[in-house]
């Protein structure tokens, strides 16, 4: 010790008191213990757990294989289910380890980095979602994010969010090769969809060419991170709110109701001409068939009766008379075939001849109805 705690007071003469005047007393009068007491009590305290009652050669040895199994043990730890663990050794990345427990050198030979890997992490821009206890969750819009130029010279207010996560085989790249991922994420999305919609007409956008862009600004988005080896795999693009700017939307909503109108004047328009079109077709075809049946008809009855009296002409220059008698014969048959006969004699009695119609007689006659049972049947009740 430098100096004594009994006798003079101290270094500064002072007595008891000490050297800023009488500060606090220990109680019962006695001093505080110094550090050699403090070192010789803990010693007398090993002594009594180590075996002998010393430290000797073989209880140092011990202590030694204590502090190395405590040491082994600290190299266990868990990855979290949502987790990829990276073991470093002297700050290299070695290999890569699942959820679980798992084990690596100790420290510090090799650590251990658990980001959160496997989980699928979200991203808003152009809005925020913000909570209230009172009245709910709302969102506020973000006018320096979402306000976009589009490529006919409008302005666009697109409000998106991007699903995104690890790569399963990009952890290290995740780790090592960006500092701020959900800065980075958030701006490389924000200038994708800028460049798309860039390249885009509003009226595109702001009808049916959603899908588009989402897939679009995906596809971009996961080429510029590729390009950076950021080992991020963007999962989706959402498109929540694709509208013009406030101040000119009742403007827009009345253009669109206009287009509205004129797609379905158009689409009536077509309806009926795809109606009216076939049936003319159709009408026309049914003409254009019975003409030419009737023109087909006309060409044969005229060659048929050409074919016949060229026939008749050649048999009257062979047999003139029996031409003329057999044409005569021929004509009174179709022409009294279907009349009643009536026979007249023209021998001089100028009577008429009776005779025996057997053609009629041949007729099936049908059989005659009874009056009587017709009777009988309709007096029944």
């Amino acid at each position: 010790m430098p100096w004594s705690n009994q006798g003079g007071g101290g270094p500064w003469g002072s007595g008891p008191k000490g050297p800023w005047g009488s500060g606090p007393q220990p109680s019962g009068g006695s001093t505080p213990p110094d550090l050699e007491e403090i070192l010789r009590r803990s010693q007398d305290r090993l002594r009594t757990v180590l075996p002998g009652g010393n430290l000797g050669g073989k209880g140092v040895l011990l202590v030694v294989l204590g502090a190395l199994v405590l040491w082994g043990v600290s190299g266990f730890f868990r990855v979290e289910p949502d987790e990829l663990g990276v073991v470093l050794r002297f700050g290299k990345q070695v290999r890569e380890v699942q959820p679980g427990l798992n084990y690596h050198l100790p420290y510090p030979i090799e650590t251990v980095l658990t980001p959160k890997a496997l989980r699928v992490n979200k991203i808003d821009i152009g809005m925020r979602v913000v909570e209230d206890m009172r009245r709910g969750s709302s969102v506020r819009d973000v006018p320096e994010e979402s306000l976009m130029l589009t490529g006919d010279e409008n302005i666009v207010d697109v409000d998106f969010s991007v699903l995104w996560r690890v790569k399963p085989t990009g952890v290290g790249d995740y780790l090592f090769n960006i500092q701020n991922p959900e800065g980075t994420v958030k701006a490389v999305a924000e200038s994708a969809m800028r460049e798309v919609v860039g390249r885009s007409d509003i009226q595109p956008i702001l009808t049916g060419a959603r899908q588009t862009i989402e897939t679009a600004v995906q596809d971009l988005m996961q080429k510029t991170l590729d390009h950076y080896g950021a080992g991020i795999y963007v999962q989706q693009v959402q498109l929540q709110k694709v509208d013009p700017p406030s101040q000119v939307i009742d403007a827009f909503r009345d253009v669109q109701a206009a287009r509205a109108d004129l797609e379905r004047a158009q689409n009536e328009a077509q309806t009926y001409a795809n109606r009216v079109v076939p049936e003319a077709r159709g009408r026309v075809a049914q003409i254009t068939q019975a003409a030419e049946a009737y023109r087909q008809q006309t060409v044969a009855e005229a060659t048929g009766q050409t074919a016949r009296f060229l026939s008749i002409y050649e048999q009257y220059k062979k047999a003139p008379d029996v031409t003329r008698q057999r044409m005569y014969l021929e004509t009174m048959e179709r022409v009294l075939g279907t009349t009643e006969k009536i026979i007249i004699d023209s021998t001089g009695n100028g009577g008429v001849v009776p005779y025996l119609p057997l053609n009629e007689l041949a007729k099936p006659q049908a059989p005659a109805a009874q009056p009587q049972q017709q009777q009988r049947q309709g007096g029944r009740p």
